[in-house]
């Protein structure tokens, strides 16, 4: 027979912290898309804006770049900022989230479709 307190884990409690995470999780979901970042190339002759929640919020084009006979070069640098910007947002997730993340999947088993509502 186990006593209470016994070592088995109170389910109350497991409860209230997943709650708790879970509002983190929201928190830091709402930050993120809330949050910009740039991304550049061609040493900064396209800055590309992204929200956190990778959505294209603006883009910046130097004139100097601008060469109707060479559009391909400006198409280039174009999606070499955007790609930038969106791995800087990537990596912003990583830091708010990842913590999180962790907190409410890494590491623990199958729990057969059970989990927290979204």
């Amino acid at each position: 027979m186990v006593q209470p307190g016994g070592g088995m884990p109170d389910m109350q409690q497991i409860l209230q912290q997943a709650q708790k995470m879970q509002e983190q999780l929201v928190t830091a979901q709402q930050e993120l898309a809330e949050s910009e970042v740039t991304g550049t190339s061609g040493g900064g002759l396209v800055t590309a804006t992204v929200s956190g929640g990778l959505e294209l919020k603006s883009l910046a084009i130097d004139p100097k770049i601008v060469d109707p006979e060479d559009t391909e070069t400006l198409s280039d640098l174009v999606v070499a900022a955007v790609r930038d910007a969106m791995h800087n947002a990537q990596q912003l997730t990583e830091e708010k989230l990842g913590p999180l993340a962790g907190g409410l999947g890494g590491g623990m088993p199958d729990l057969g479709g059970f989990g927290l509502p979204g």
